[in-house]
């Protein structure tokens, strides 16, 4: 019999990013840097004048910051052990909203961290790739786990089989970030998803 499968997310899941993006741009380009539940856009102002800085402007130095500074990023806690636990059981893939090329930096970052799972780079919505792995490792049953709801969205369309956790894992956003409504709850610890996680698993697919 096959085993479950568990996809991930990693970003404000796995590794803190919000918080050291920020602290980067204050430091490196004096901006300030504030999301509003979850979302970047209309979140930067120039410090010099206290004026919006442009999203279009914006989009580059985070692409920057993967390029160079992903070694700021910091695990979220209990996420380790979680998955150490999950994977003596499961198949894990971390599917992650990165460019491929940063897919090496990506794995070598999360293997100091103690995490060494398959990751897989995409672009735009998840629930294309996520089937292409449910295809691949034909699970008894799948969790997805993500901080975005479109991506709750985009499983619900292309894989409504597998159960979907939201996880906002960066305690500065996950008050201001309602639950996503196509995912089956909303879980912002590691310590309690696990739990819930293998729970589903031993559930099976999603009806």
């Amino acid at each position: 019999m096959s085993r479950p499968l568990l996809i991930t997310d990693c970003d404000e899941v796995l590794l803190h990013m919000v918080t050291h993006f920020g602290a980067w741009l204050d430091a490196e380009h004096q901006l300030d840097f504030q999301p509003r539940g979850g979302h970047f856009t209309s979140s930067t102002r120039r410090r010099s004048d206290g004026t919006l800085f442009p999203d279009e402007q914006l989009w580059p130095l985070l692409n920057g910051f993967f390029e160079t500074q992903m070694h700021r990023q910091t695990l979220v806690p209990h996420a380790a052990e979680a998955l150490a636990e999950i994977g003596e059981v499961a198949d894990i893939v971390v599917l992650t909203n990165i460019m491929p090329d940063w897919h090496a930096g990506r794995v070598a970052q999360l293997a100091a961290h103690g995490i060494r799972h398959r990751v897989v780079c995409n672009q735009g919505g998840k629930g294309t790739p996520a089937r292409t792995l449910i295809e691949e490792f034909a699970p008894s049953a799948a969790v997805f786990v993500d901080d975005l709801a479109v991506h709750h969205a985009s499983l619900a369309e292309h894989t409504p089989e597998v159960w979907r956790l939201h996880m906002v894992s960066e305690p500065t956003l996950a008050p201001d970030v309602a639950p996503a409504p196509e995912a089956d709850a909303r879980i912002d610890d590691w310590r309690e998803a696990k739990d819930w996680i293998l729970a589903r698993f031993e559930e099976g697919p999603r009806r």
